[in-house]
């Protein structure tokens, strides 16, 4: 039962928006992300907003060669079904944001495309869109262009299970059922990225990633001890929370079991001297 509970309670969209700035990060100066851009004083917002700063800058990574001036993302959740209303709602999203510019056609509707990403291909919405005499074209590998007289914006549907391993990695760890090959060469590439913002944008992904797939995490803890130190590093923060709240319960345990002060607990779980006074802090 906790487990079900957990997989129901994963946040899948903070690792969405780590995992796209991360697979932008050969042209981090270029774009700038907007992450549950508001379109209204209403909850009624985009996932992500990623806007190209200047128009002549060519985007290395291939999910960005569709991109114009204005460019909507949608993620779908590996639990999220992916329907043509799903679709027109993407389409409402950025009609909406081109409708709110401050002055008429302020947002050029030739400037705007859409980016709906999701982990399984969307057969029953391909075959919809196929009726509707929509074309779909394998632009690139998992990278599927939506052409045609009903298509609004330059769209592309994501299939990030499809992606090139070598280089989307970090979009393909997002998954309930993530292949060992990808969290080693994901964790791989992450050890190396040094700069905060982008520490922090891994960390988003792997806390994600490790939530919906902790037997092959820890499996890999297990038998890999250079892995392990690296994950280790990588969740360093996020392993010292889990730690500090770990003992917080047993501290409070020691006091009502035991009926014992939080000093006499913490000395009989022998918490060093220095630290004890943020425990004290938070009980």
């Amino acid at each position: 039962m906790t487990d079900i509970l957990e997989a129901v309670n994963i946040q899948w969209h903070p690792g969405f928006y780590g995992a796209a700035e991360l697979e932008f990060l050969s042209n981090k100066g270029d774009l700038e992300f907007q992450r549950e851009f508001n379109l209204s004083k209403e909850p009624i917002r985009m996932d992500l907003l990623i806007i190209k700063k200047l128009a002549d800058v060519r985007i290395e990574n291939e999910l960005g060669h569709i991109f114009k001036k204005y460019n909507v993302a949608e993620f779908k959740s590996p639990d999220d079904a992916l329907s043509i209303d799903d679709y027109y709602k993407t389409v409402g999203y950025a009609c909406l944001y081109k409708g709110l510019g401050e002055t008429v056609d302020q947002i050029p509707a030739n400037e705007l495309t859409i980016s709906i990403f999701r982990e399984s291909y969307p057969r029953e919405m391909f075959e919809v869109m196929k009726n509707l005499g929509m074309e779909i074209k394998e632009q690139y590998p998992g990278i599927y262009y939506i052409s045609g007289k009903q298509v609004l914006f330059d769209t592309q549907i994501v299939v990030t299970k499809q992606l090139d391993k070598e280089n989307h990695r970090t979009l393909r760890v997002l998954s309930k059922r993530v292949k060992e090959e990808d969290v080693r060469a994901f964790v791989e590439k992450a050890a190396q990225i040094s700069e905060p913002g982008d520490r922090n944008n891994v960390d988003a992904v792997l806390q994600v990633s490790v939530s919906a797939n902790k037997e092959i995490y820890e499996a890999i803890r297990r038998c890999d001890k250079v892995m392990c130190e690296a994950l280790r590093e990588l969740m360093k923060e996020d392993l010292e929370q889990r730690e500090q709240e770990t003992l917080l319960k047993a501290i409070r345990n020691l006091m009502e079991t035991m009926k014992c002060s939080a000093e006499q607990a913490m000395v009989a779980l022998k918490i060093p001297d220095a630290d004890r006074g943020k425990y004290i802090a938070k009980l």
